[in-house]
């Protein structure tokens, strides 16, 4: 089957979701794009509070996925979840423009994460429940297309109203309310939920243990060795960081993002569809090979340029593994505890990405810009020898 033909085939809710993620992500990543910058040069923070922030947001979004996910499978409606959380995203956005010092931002952060862990698993779950397995990989690949779509229009708007602003950080970021309201408005009109795989056995309670071992071994092995992997995944503030230090002025420092995000876009959808075809394991260990050239890049890097290079190699990286391990998740559990899955899948990266962009913080402030890329080069490596010993479970394994 073609791209095009797959494309026709997917279900109109996996979209509508596609679009939502756009939209919110859009928001998002106008903040996210300008976020280090402030924090540094307005705020007059130390660099290792840039990878605190950003590690207690993430590790809060994927913690409370595992029981956001759990809930879904529990109450069976996962779209009122999913609304819940763009809204709460949506309604912390203003937060940011009228922040004072590292508290506020804190706070924003973490409820914008918050709100994203309570939808991030009920929706993936949901795009599970309507779409067949042969569609999965394509699925997940279009829905984290349209999402990367948004991470470069944001970094785009970023950098349009930075120089016509000149430097205006806080106008920028009132900015991204309104994509955020949009989201919302399309989640609430346009998805339709189905409850579709929950017949297999009996209604799950909330965040019983007895569930979670059935979830079964193939599923606890991926997360085990997906903790491996994500560990030099730190967040990609440091990247803007390192373009930054390098000379690159403010208002061009978020078309790292842009490159980054383009390449991410391009990929996602061919890279969940080859996953269909040829199996989700050789996929993603090529994707983590790239994470440890992206991070070796970017550790040698002596210009701005070699910057963009790197962030080019980290999308390719983003496009081979972020939707096709979601398809993984829904290879490998039952389908009545596919909330539950999602959740705890991204519980437990989310805990590993925490300590990444902990990590990172320090070895930048203690040894320099290069340190944590080149650390992270390394961890990626044996993560993915790691990887390709351990067998996987799941159809398209």
């Amino acid at each position: 089957m073609t791209a095009a033909a797959k494309r026709r085939r997917l279900p109109r809710g996996v979209w509508v979701l596609g679009f939502v993620s756009l939209f919110m992500d859009t928001s998002s990543e106008i903040i996210h794009s300008v976020l280090p910058m402030f924090l540094v040069g307005v705020l007059g923070l130390p660099v290792v509070s840039v990878g605190l922030i950003e590690g207690i947001a993430e590790s809060t979004s994927q913690v409370t996925k595992a029981f956001s996910g759990a809930l879904s499978d529990r109450l069976g409606k996962r779209k009122l979840l999913a609304v819940i959380g763009y809204g709460l995203a949506a309604a912390t956005k203003p937060i940011f423009p009228l922040a004072q010092g590292m508290g506020e931002v804190l706070i924003a952060r973490f409820l914008d994460r918050f709100g994203k862990g309570i939808r991030g698993a009920p929706r993936d779950a949901l795009i599970a429940d309507i779409v067949p397995i042969d569609l999965r990989g394509a699925s997940f690949g279009l829905r984290q297309a349209l999402d990367s779509v948004g991470a470069v229009a944001g970094p785009l708007i970023a950098f349009a109203l930075l120089e016509w602003t000149g430097d205006g950080f806080r106008a920028v970021m009132w900015v991204a309310v309104v994509p955020a309201i949009i989201s919302v408005g399309l989640l609430v009109k346009g998805v339709e939920e189905r409850a579709v795989g929950r017949e297999e056995g009996p209604k799950p309670r909330f965040l019983r243990g007895r569930d979670w071992l059935a979830l079964g071994r193939p599923f606890w092995v991926f997360v085990a060795v997906a903790v491996f992997l994500m560990l030099p995944r730190f967040s990609e503030a440091f990247l803007l960081l390192r373009a930054n230090g390098l000379g690159l002025a403010a208002p061009f420092v978020p078309l790292v993002f842009v490159v980054m995000n383009v390449v991410f876009a391009v990929a996602s959808f061919p890279a969940g569809s080859l996953s269909d075809r040829i199996g989700r394991k050789s996929v993603v260990a090529i994707g983590f090979a790239l994470l440890a050239l992206a991070q070796a890049v970017l550790a040698a890097a002596p210009s701005p340029l070699v910057v963009f290079f790197g962030a080019a190699i980290w999308g390719l990286h983003l496009g081979l593994t972020q939707g096709v391990l979601s398809a993984v998740v829904a290879d490998v559990a039952p389908a009545r505890l596919r909330g539950t899955g999602f959740g705890l899948f991204n519980m437990a990266t989310g805990i590993a990405m925490l300590g990444g962009s902990v990590a990172a913080g320090w070895l930048w402030d203690l040894y320099g810009a290069p340190a944590p890329f080149a650390v992270a080069a390394l961890v990626a490596v044996a993560a993915v020898v790691a990887f390709m010993l351990v067998p996987m479970g799941g159809k398209k394994a």
